[in-house]
């Protein structure tokens, strides 16, 4: 076994067990949420502004499998992390947001990239904002959880579960928002590779 394949393994071990924080923010994430692990953390900016922080989680094997691959191949990395199912993004306010201008953001940035039927789209909105208003608005310290699979997007807000969109698609898309080339939080991107790539 390579020098360079050790390090990366002691890597993805070391954060498996200690987390990560967002250097950006401070902001800190548990090694694990339910059976995935974490694989990377950023900060969502609007321009200089940290709105939050977002932690990508991974099972196990898609972990395993990205450390086989070359951070430098970003084509090959890019691509396993986007078909990482099932895949969950945690995001952490790091400010204080209205519940209509957050489910607007995520929806208007799911939007451009999903091709199925608007309406789930709109879904994936109300949820975010039922939930939201339930406390008024999105405090620094609230949670959103948004649990990608094949069967689509389970939405939580400060661990209560505000339901589910079933679509494929619409999970891809929602992946795509912090994974594709133009992600909105380029950090977790590059945090992904740097951490669970050789």
């Amino acid at each position: 076994m390579s020098l360079v394949r050790i390090a990366a393994l002691l890597a993805l071990l070391a954060a498996s067990v200690q987390g990560m924080t967002d250097k950006s923010t401070g902001i800190a994430f548990k090694p694990k949420l339910g059976e995935l692990e974490v694989f990377g953390v950023g900060v969502r900016k609007k321009g200089p502004i940290k709105v939050y922080s977002v932690g990508m989680y991974g099972s196990s094997d898609a972990k395993e499998s990205l450390s086989a691959i070359s951070a430098s191949d970003e084509k090959k990395v890019l691509s396993a992390l986007q078909s990482a199912s099932p895949a969950s993004f945690l995001l952490q306010m790091n400010m204080g947001v209205s519940a209509e201008k957050m489910a607007s953001a995520i929806a208007d940035s799911v939007a451009p990239r999903y091709s199925g039927d608007a309406a789930d789209v709109d879904t994936l909105k109300s949820l975010i904002f039922e939930g939201v208003s339930k406390k008024g608005k999105a405090t620094k310290g609230t949670q959103f959880c948004f649990e990608c699979t094949s069967d689509g997007v389970k939405v939580s807000v400060d661990g209560s579960a505000q339901g589910t969109v079933t679509s494929s698609g619409l999970a891809k898309s929602f992946c795509d928002v912090y994974l594709d080339d133009k992600a909105v939080s380029p950090a977790l991107r590059q945090s992904c590779i740097d951490n669970c790539c050789a």
